[in-house]
């Protein structure tokens, strides 16, 4: 356990400096959205395209592990809008609450922390579930946001919308790139792989230190009073529950005979079991559904994730040990 927290130590302290410097006044909320931009149009689609070019094209393009994940994202997603909407709250904000609960932090946490773990062969099945919540998971949600509300505003027209917000986000193009390169074996010219590499260096660093402005910022600007009982179960289902999904999924289909390899499904479990992507938030302000809601899931299981990631990974890793041996 203390080896495994000497690697995830410097991910969450990481994101602990970003948290620390906001509250503090040091990182002025005006620069929060400078730092988002950075990784998002720059550092981080080179890291991505990076891992792609270096990864098998089988790996990028499993769909048995893309559909193992998807498969476990569904019902987590059918199980919180449920609850949600149990609770009274309004298609909006039972969509977005359900988005928090499914959606891990691959792109800022997950690829520097799994390869870190794991090595480089991580990379390919968190890349894979990058695109699935990306294509699949987001536009259900979204689509599903729009159930409550009429006319050019349905479900029809967020979908369209999502879409649209997809194919401007630079990161599954950095992707389509990477597997690209993969696949014709095409290297880029030195100086400009050179500066992809720089820029790629730059991602993780940046990327969990904005997670920590982030999360900072949401406790600074003040939201309507948030019953725990809305948050902290979306929170632990995010934490606990999604993992769970897909280590039983997964090994149900390999004893169905899936060509799913247990290096594949540690790497997706272990996806399934980071904190909550903190780019839910700016989509959930987008739509004007409960930010204070997914701020708070985004806050405690990060907070939680520390030790729950770090426990899971000594657990995951132990097991996998024992039956090699």
């Amino acid at each position: 356990m203390l080896s495994i927290l000497r690697i995830t130590f410097p991910f969450f302290a990481l994101v602990l400096c970003g948290f620390m410097a906001t509250r503090r006044g040091l990182l002025p909320l005006a620069a929060i959205p400078g730092l988002n931009a950075f990784v998002l149009f720059f550092a981080l689609p080179c890291m991505l395209y990076r891992f792609g070019a270096r990864t098998p094209i089988g790996q990028l393009l499993d769909p048995v592990a893309g559909g193992v994940y998807l498969l476990c994202a569904l019902p987590l997603v059918a199980g919180a809008v449920w609850g949600l909407r149990a609770l009274h709250s309004s298609w909006n904000d039972a969509a977005f609450g359900a988005l928090v609960a499914a959606m891990p932090n691959s792109g800022f946490m997950g690829v520097p922390l799994l390869v870190a773990l794991l090595g480089a062969q991580a990379a390919g099945p968190v890349i894979l579930s990058m695109l699935v919540d990306m294509v699949c998971t987001t536009s259900l949600c979204i689509a599903l946001s729009r159930l409550g509300a009429h006319g050019t505003h349905g479900a029809a027209v967020a979908l369209r919308q999502a879409l649209r917000g997809m194919a401007a986000n630079p990161m599954p193009w950095a992707i389509a790139l990477g597997a690209l390169a993969s696949a014709l074996q095409w290297q880029l010219p030195q100086p400009l792989e050179q500066t992809v590499a720089m820029l790629a260096d730059a991602a993780s660093p940046v990327a969990l230190f904005s997670i920590g402005a982030v999360l900072a910022r949401a406790q600074i600007h003040p939201h309507e009073h948030v019953r725990p009982l809305s948050y902290v179960p979306l929170a632990l289902a995010k934490l606990f529950v999604h993992p769970l999904l897909v280590w039983i999924v997964g090994h149900v289909a390999q004893a169905l005979g899936a060509p799913l390899t247990p290096q594949t499904l540690l790497a997706l479990v272990l996806v399934a079991a980071l904190p909550s992507a903190s780019n839910v938030s700016l989509l959930a302000e987008r739509f004007g559904a409960h930010t204070g809601r997914v701020a708070h899931v985004i806050l405690v299981s990060t907070a939680l994730a520390f030790l729950s990631f770090s426990a899971a990974v000594a657990w995951l890793v132990q097991r996998s040990t024992l039956s090699a041996t």
